[in-house]
């Protein structure tokens, strides 16, 4: 896949990586982090710029991200609470809980759009539930424009800097991403095991 990638970016620039990036925020497998690094080197080898590499990769990161957003909203809150209640009773899950969560994310949700930009695979999904909850769209527009931002401009110009070894920043970049990954299974265990005794004594 990374061939491929950089074979896109050589043969159409600009396009290319706008193109790429919309990609990477609706199918996260692809790597935002090769798609960056080596945009950032493509300005020392080609006519490409810094400033043009980073705004055409958020272009791509924000239309990206507003499709996911869009789908969220199509999905909405109500159609999941019409799922539970079919068949949340097998999934352990009542409307209560959904709404327990949709005001979580409106309490929380702007700064959970802003700070998931700086995490690989989270960056694209977080969009979904910032739809379904009904999100303020130019908020988000903001804050997704900030956060997305800056995690291109950082490894644009990093990937400038390092050059040819623009490979070991992406090495490191999978090991953030691995990291991160570990984080956010372990936050995931706990709340499942506080939500189930929180159940447990709710029912008792």
């Amino acid at each position: 896949m990374e061939s491929w990638i950089t074979s896109v970016m050589e043969q159409f620039g600009y396009v290319g990586i706008a193109l790429l990036i919309l990609l990477e925020n609706v199918f996260p497998p692809i790597p935002s982090e090769v798609i960056l690094t080596f945009g950032g080197f493509m300005t020392t080898k080609s006519e490409l710029t810094i400033i043009g590499v980073v705004i055409a990769s958020t272009i791509g990161s924000v239309v990206g991200a507003v499709i996911l957003y869009w789908i969220g909203r199509i999905l909405n809150v109500d159609r999941i609470e019409r799922i539970i209640e079919k068949w949340g009773k097998y999934l352990r899950l009542t409307k209560e809980d959904v709404r327990k969560a949709d005001a979580w994310f409106d309490k929380y949700g702007p700064w959970t759009v802003f700070f998931c930009r700086f995490i690989p695979l989270i960056r694209s999904l977080i969009s979904v539930p910032a739809g379904m909850s009904g999100m303020n769209q130019w908020l988000f527009l903001l804050l997704t424009t900030l956060g997305t931002l800056i995690w291109n401009l950082v490894l644009v110009i990093v990937g400038a800097k390092v050059g040819d070894n623009w490979h070991q920043i992406v090495n490191y970049m999978d090991v953030y991403s691995n990291i991160m990954y570990a984080v956010i299974a372990i936050g995931i265990v706990v709340f499942i095991v506080w939500f189930i005794k929180r159940k447990k004594t709710s029912q008792n």
